[in-house]
């Protein structure tokens, strides 16, 4: 095929050329590759001695005799030095091969083919490193030819995909490829050939004969060329990176499994609900982690039993019955059509046996595991138990994870990966385990939280008065409600005392703070009211022994608070370990506010001391709700301040209310607004008491939960005029029998002929008393109301003392036989005096229970 072109053969890389001497040893002849060679034209050596126009003076001589024996029909190979054109100084070295030839008239002549040495040299260095590099190369090297298939493959190569290098000769990529990889890579060599851009790190997968496994390799592939700039083919290095996609799949499982516990560590436990928080873990697992999964929790800690470590399912699985019962409290699927609650064709550790029947326990169920299915084995031994998977179904993987924390198990999380996803390996099973231990972890928090927020609350309803409580001359109602689920325990209190003449305290508190501290210091405040409201003391005095109370809560032992001195040996210095106690201590001291009223029904008036508390709220009828104008005062827990009363005489059907501040504020409107919605709450204070409360906790926003809720409604109805007796007796002897005469005439119109002789024996002792150890004038008031009281009031100022008389004495036994006649009895003081008085049950129709012989004999 004739081309213009040159051929871009061999010989354009060796420089060969040619010419030809004549019978006579001169140039007859003379290539245009031989004037190239020697930088001459043909004019100017044609007709020319060859060695006086190319060799060096010194080798003329031998080289002229060398000439005469090629003509004489000798070949000869050598190599002869000559001048390189432009170059002074420089010579090259050419092989030289004559071969002896004839002309047309028989003459001797020669044919002389020239090779530059020095090309021919880089030529075979250049083959020698090509060979080298293509033979010897740790990576497999393949030249395509234009057509596509292997022209040449090294050992490399032939180690990879068999047989020997040669034996590859001819083959296609389809050979060694599946086709969607070989398509691939033919598109690629198109591209290469056809754009003579180079391509790097092409990802391509396959398997070699006799191999099981998958193999990745990155190929390098390039357009090769002539000397003359023609393709002749595209060479391709591949590398075997297998191993690098396995440590980078690794690392990015890793990082996969790292963002996964970040997540979890960000997602679980952000409730102490138990259900919320196995969500919780699920919502991170799926599908991040796997296609399905499900948590059972042991029913005995869902419904809060007291167990120690194991007691929730060893006595199952030390019996052999299999596991204690659990509770199925969560699932989550990223597979479309499974079924709520069950992982579709799993079997769930051996069949859980729920609701009386077998196959996965749905959301909410409760079952047990067999004894010996891997679910059991995995609760009753605490390691990770691999559930085989159901051929037919499409689970193939399934991990049974038992959820410990503390040493202790409180359930199982089962994980499950379909068809078509990796089975779970060794990464896998040690991150199920540790977002298992994680979410155990908060399971097992929320359950001691629940545990001890249970008794914290049981704590604090103990503390509370019951839910109807009675008081006479009221009509009372009484609303507690707890922040949210979320929400700790706090400090807030009401009472309803019952005090001597048919008066009431009604009492509302609030310690500042949250928690079970705040609740304990609120029990003990509690305590400390009932117990100064017995001693009948007035609401000032009561707030101000009640602060007293408070300093010393946030003290060692509850007492007065120390200087850090040492007794006895003089001053000492404190120890750092004393200071930082104190300090301590000092810092665990509880503020708290509180309103104490005492009402008189016979007389309708309140009195009311307050602690920092916000002010009662009246609404009398027709009236506008109003807040009281009481002192504020200062918290108690603060001391140095003395308390102030106010007394309120209040009008009959008044509405009375005492409250904390969660009624009224919360973060989303300010304190006043609170307190005006809640006077206007109260605009119809006639409508029935419970009525009135209801109304009030759904107008107000009480749904906040940022605090807990007390309100204490009283309605005032006050004593009947007739239901009162009340007199003035001189300091005289005669006194005595005017009041017993005035108790019977007052019990018989009252129809208390039961109640007379009883009275008459004691309304004698209390006033003979007043006469002998009292002072002024006497007087005497009997109340009816759900039990009978009689008061006797003197202004002495000396309390009477029971005491056990002597055999000797004629007297000092009348205030025992007060004690064992009567149904309670004692004295308090009064801003003029004293009062003693007793009650007495009103009589229900049964006799009255007659004095037993060894009472009679106590009094002598």
């Amino acid at each position: 095929m004739w081309q213009s072109s040159p051929p871009g053969s061999i010989y354009d890389y060796i420089r060969v050329a040619s010419f030809s001497i004549g019978p006579d040893g001169l140039i007859e002849q003379w290539s245009r590759r031989a004037a190239g060679l020697f930088g001459m034209a043909s004019d100017e050596v044609v007709g020319k001695d060859p060695v006086e126009a190319f060799m060096p003076a010194e080798l003329r001589p031998d080289a002229h005799r060398r000439v005469g024996e090629i003509l004489d029909g000798k070949e000869w190979t050598g190599l002869v030095p000559f001048r390189i054109p432009g170059e002074n100084s420089v010579r090259g070295l050419a092989e030289i091969y004559v071969m002896p030839s004839e002309t047309d008239t028989r003459e001797r002549a020669a044919l002389c083919i020239v090779v530059d040495v020095r090309a021919l040299r880089r030529i075979e260095t250049d083959l020698a490193a090509s060979q080298a590099i293509f033979g010897q190369s740790p990576f497999g090297f393949v030249l395509f030819g234009t057509d596509f298939t292997v022209v040449r493959a090294n050992k490399r190569f032939a180690t990879v995909f068999g047989g020997e290098a040669d034996d590859h000769r001819g083959r296609t990529v389809e050979d060694y490829l599946t086709r969607p990889e070989a398509e691939r890579l033919t598109a690629t060599l198109r591209r290469v050939l056809e754009t003579g851009d180079a391509v790097t790190d092409l990802q391509l997968v396959g398997t070699p004969p006799g191999s099981m496994g998958r193999r990745h390799w990155s190929m390098n592939l390039y357009r090769v060329h002539s000397g003359s700039g023609r393709p002749v083919g595209i060479a391709g290095l591949a590398t075997d990176v297998t191993q690098r996609h396995i440590a980078a799949r690794e690392a990015a499982s890793a990082r996969r499994n790292l963002a996964l516990l970040n997540e979890a560590s960000a997602r679980i436990g952000n409730s102490l609900d138990l259900e919320t928080t196995a969500r919780e873990l699920l919502d991170v697992a799926v599908p991040g982690f796997c296609d399905l999964a499900s948590v059972d929790l042991y029913q005995g800690l869902l419904t809060g039993e007291e167990a120690s470590p194991g007691s929730w399912g060893g006595r199952h699985h030390e019996s052999g019955t299999g596991s204690a019962e659990l509770r199925r409290v969560a699932h989550a699927s990223a597979v479309s059509d499974a079924l709520p609650g069950v992982i579709p064709g799993a079997r769930t550790g051996g069949t859980a046996e729920a609701d009386g029947g077998t196959g996965p326990p749905e959301l909410g169920s409760v079952h047990r595991y067999p004894f010996h299915s891997p679910c059991a084995v995995a609760l009753r031994t605490g390691r990770v138990e691999d559930v085989p998977g159901d051929e037919r179904g499409f689970v193939h993987s399934t991990l049974a994870v038992p959820m410990v924390a503390h040493d202790i198990v409180v359930g199982l999380v089962q994980f499950s990966r379909t068809k078509g996803s990796e089975p779970f390996g060794e990464r896998d099973r040690a991150l199920a385990t540790e977002l298992a231990a994680r979410a155990a972890v908060c399971i097992d928090n929320a359950r001691l939280y629940r545990r001890e927020h249970e008794r914290a609350l049981i704590l604090q309803r103990s503390l509370l008065p019951p839910g109807d409580p009675e008081a006479a001359g009221l009509d009372i109602a009484c609303r507690y409600l707890p922040g949210n689920t979320a929400t700790e325990v706090g400090g807030d209190w009401f009472d309803v005392i019952e005090l001597p003449g048919h008066r009431t305290a009604l009492v509302v508190g609030d310690v500042m703070g949250r928690g079970l501290r705040a609740a304990v210091a609120m029990g003990e405040l509690r305590t400390a009211v009932r117990t100064l409201a017995l001693l009948d003391l007035e609401p000032a005095e009561v707030l101000s022994a009640l602060d007293e109370v408070a300093r010393g809560l946030g003290t060692p032992g509850g007492g007065e608070r120390s200087d850090g001195f040492g007794a006895g040996g003089g001053a000492q210095w404190p120890s750092r370990a004393a200071h930082k106690s104190r300090e301590a201590d000092l810092s665990e001291v509880y503020l708290a506010t509180c309103v104490y009223a005492v009402y008189d029904p016979v007389t309708r008036r309140c009195t009311f001391a307050n602690a920092g508390h916000l002010p009662p709220v009246v609404a009398e009828p027709g009236e506008p709700a109003t807040l009281l104008d009481v002192p504020p005062g200062m918290p108690l827990g603060v001391g140095g301040e003395p308390f102030e009363e106010v007394e309120v005489e209040l009008k009959e059907g008044s509405l009375l209310a005492l409250y904390t501040d969660g009624l009224v504020e919360s973060r989303d409107h300010p304190l006043d607004e609170g307190l005006d919605a809640f006077r206007q709450a109260l605009a119809e204070p006639s409508q029935p008491l419970e009525d009135v409360c209801d109304h009030v906790l759904t107008t107000l926003d009480t749904r906040h939960g940022e605090d807990d809720i007390a309100l204490l409604m009283a309605r005032i109805q006050g004593l009947a005029p007739n239901a009162v007796g009340d007199w003035r007796l001189p300091r005289e002897l005669r006194s005595v029998s005017r009041a017993r005469e005035l108790a019977r005439v007052q019990l018989t119109a009252w129809g208390l002929d039961e109640l007379v002789d009883t009275t008459e024996l004691l309304v004698s002792e209390l006033v003979t008393n007043a006469l002998r150890y009292g002072e002024g004038e006497i007087r005497l008031r009997l109340l009816r109301d759900r039990t009978l009281v009689c008061e006797v009031w003197d202004a002495g100022l000396v309390q009477p003392r029971r005491r056990r008389a002597r055999d000797t004495d004629e007297g000092g036994r009348g205030l025992q036989l007060v004690g064992l006649l009567s149904a309670a009895w004692g004295s308090r003081r009064t801003p003029r005096g004293k009062t003693v008085w007793f009650e007495l049950a009103l009589p229900d129709g049964e006799p009255a229970a007659e004095l037993s012989v060894e009472q009679l004999l106590s009094m002598y």
